[in-house]
């Protein structure tokens, strides 16, 4: 089994609309991408360290070749490029 965790630290600006956003996407991965064993996106609790990461990805798959086709996967992808846009910093681990 292996486990994807993705920090994101996101642009100020209408930040908790783009949380959402984030999670509705990244949620909506789960019926389109076989390899995908499972899902979860959470967020930072309001008033802790504001220098905390904003939304954690953690997913789940069988093997690495799983996600490398989840990375690689086009609806992955579009969820990828609308992250890009309203995140200042990524952080991730693969154990």
């Amino acid at each position: 089994m292996i486990t994807h965790i993705v920090l994101w630290k996101l642009k100020e600006e209408n930040k908790d609309q783009h949380a959402m956003e984030m999670k509705k996407q990244l949620l909506a991965l789960k019926g389109k991408i076989k390899e995908l064993i499972g899902i979860q996106v959470m967020f930072n609790m309001e008033g802790t360290d504001i220098s905390n990461f904003d939304v954690m990805l953690h997913t789940t798959f069988a093997s690495l070749e799983d996600l490398a086709i989840y990375a690689a996967h086009p609806e992955h992808q579009k969820v990828v490029s609308y992250i890009k846009e309203v995140v200042i910093q990524r952080i991730a681990i693969d154990y």
